[in-house]
């Protein structure tokens, strides 16, 4: 059986491919690039439990471009698959707030993304 696929995203052409993972960096090495087929440039790889908001969602696309520069993947929570990737942000405004509370106690900006509630 082949190895799953796992997601890849173009965030310039809002675009996502799915495609087999990365290989292991060699020693010292860097992972492999992938390229968008659309614009040639850099695919982000985002994980296995990713869904891409439909390419005219404008809003979407930027929670998404804000949650991939701030380090935040959708990986499986654990090997087994029984959960997802967590609470992710999927309006401009929960995304915001959460920003916010992270300037205000210095938690780190990707904790705060990926926090369900906030105190």
């Amino acid at each position: 059986m082949p190895p799953a696929k796992t997601s890849f995203v173009c965030l310039p052409c809002r675009a996502a491919y799915k495609q087999p993972p990365p290989s292991p960096p060699a020693r010292g090495g860097e992972e492999d690039k992938r390229v968008c087929p659309r614009c040639a440039g850099e695919l982000i790889h985002v994980g296995v439990a990713f869904a891409a908001p439909p390419r005219r969602d404008t809003e979407g696309w930027r929670v998404l471009s804000l949650l991939l520069h701030a380090g935040v993947r959708f990986h499986m929570g654990c090997c087994c698959g029984c959960d997802g990737p967590g609470y992710r942000p999927l309006t401009l405004r929960e995304a915001r707030e959460r920003m916010a509370y992270a300037r205000r106690t210095g938690e780190p900006l990707a904790r705060a993304l990926v926090r369900p509630d906030l105190p």
